[in-house]
């Protein structure tokens, strides 16, 4: 053995307690406001359908039409990747994956309208929708045919609608309540948002119904969907989305993006209203910033242009909603809105392969990483931490399967998580 180097320091031992000692309000601040992921699925999309028009059969029916949809203009494999530009190797894995899907879960998220989508009615109309709403939901679930996630979006607490949305949302909570209870896939959305007022208006909405009813304290969480310009950037010129987030004291769950409400209040013309607009990419890019690290995820908006009419209508339709899921899976917003049963088959065709494509670069860095293997990549742990959450969220959706994500990296669901959503100041967890 070498001869034991010499250690020598210069600092008592009470300069670092009293450093820890001065950061620790920073500490409970960074745990607060910084949790992390919540390390929960989260859904590929959001589908939206009117509270008029929502039935018990509404997931199956998406699913069908979308189905239908394939027979029609992409019968198999080859013509949908001659459509979609996909590469031979990925044609029919995931063409047959979309297939399953749709057979299977069409819909990951519904959401029942009563804003744009619904518009205004009286009340009887509206109250009536709303318990019918409640009813439906919780059937689904005791049945096993609801969507993982389901829930409405009430109108905004703007003065000429709030007293509607309250109401809406109170026969909504309290329908499901009294059916059995709130579900745990139940999802609520709040347009519109413009002042960080108006998040903490929801949030003692939702303490006073909790409170009303039993129910524990922070239960009831929610979206915020950001429609307006004030939302980005307020009056004193600082991004009001961050304290929107703060504001909702621990319920915010989701940041929506309006693609075409916060094009218009910019003035963008109709035709250049698109998720892909540099507008766009500037208000979703602050609402990221503004997410990271506390556990509220992303969503981008949706496309207007319907898949529908000729085949060369619909082909055309797909590559546009084609493309614009792939621009925003690689800018990391993982979720986005369907509008029509038709751009189920893209939304998944997209999904999957996004990270079928990937999957295999990306199980062998993290399986080097994990076995202290080396390889041509220096990985990171905070990219050990990327690479499991991009194939935990491959496995959620079902573009990956557990056997064989397993298989290339010899590593299990509980240890993708462990890598995925590390104790803080823990980024160095490896598997066991």
């Amino acid at each position: 053995m070498g001869q034991q180097e010499k250690v020598a320091r210069s600092l008592a031992g009470a300069v670092s307690e009293g450093i820890s000692a001065s950061l620790a309000p920073v500490d409970a601040e960074l745990a607060r406001r910084y949790p992390g992921d919540p390390g929960t699925r989260q859904p590929v999309h959001t589908v939206y359908v009117p509270g008029d028009v929502f039935a018990a059969d509404t997931i199956r029916s998406w699913g069908d039409q979308a189905l239908a949809a394939l027979d029609e203009h992409a019968p198999d494999a080859a013509s949908l990747a001659a459509v979609l530009g996909l590469s031979g190797e990925l044609a029919a894995p995931v063409y047959d994956r979309v297939r399953a899907k749709l057979e299977r879960e069409p819909v990951e998220d519904l959401r029942i309208d009563f804003e744009d989508g619904y518009g205004g009615r009286g009340d009887a109309e509206e109250d009536a929708h709303a318990a019918r709403a409640a009813r439906l939901i919780s059937e689904a679930y005791a049945r096993g045919t609801a969507a993982p996630y389901m829930g409405i979006r009430m109108k905004c607490m703007e003065a000429a609608v709030r007293d509607r949305g309250i109401r809406t949302l109170d026969i909504f909570l309290t329908g499901l309540v009294e059916s059995g209870g709130l579900p745990g896939g139940l999802v609520l959305t709040l347009p519109k948002v413009t002042y960080t007022e108006q998040v903490t208006a929801m949030v003692r909405l939702l303490e006073e119904f909790e409170k009303a009813r039993g129910l524990d304290a922070g239960r009831i969480g929610f979206e915020i969907q950001i429609e307006t310009s004030q939302s980005i950037l307020a009056a004193d010129g600082t991004a009001a989305v961050a304290r929107m987030i703060d504001a909702a004291d621990g319920r915010a769950t989701g940041l929506h993006y309006g693609t075409f409400d916060y094009s218009a209040c910019l003035g963008v013309s109709a035709a250049y209203q698109a998720g892909d607009h540099p507008a766009a990419d500037h208000a979703k890019a602050v609402m990221q910033v503004a997410a990271a690290g506390t556990g509220v995820r992303v969503s981008d908006g949706s496309t207007n242009v319907l898949p529908v009419g000729t085949t060369e209508k619909v082909h055309d339709a797909w590559r546009l909603h084609y493309g614009l899921t792939r621009r925003a899976l690689a800018r990391a917003y993982y979720q986005g809105w369907d509008m029509h049963p038709g751009h189920l088959p893209t939304r998944y065709a997209a999904v999957f392969a996004f990270y079928r494509e990937g999957f295999e670069q990306a199980a062998a860095r993290l399986s080097a990483y994990a076995g202290h293997a080396g390889g041509d990549v220096m990985d990171e742990p905070a990219t050990a931490k990327a690479l499991s959450g991009y194939l935990l969220r491959g496995i959620d959706c079902g573009a990956l399967d557990t056997a064989e994500v397993a298989r290339l990296t010899g590593l299990t669901r509980d240890d993708l998580n462990g890598f995925a959503s590390p104790r803080r100041g823990d980024l160095t967890a490896t598997a066991k």
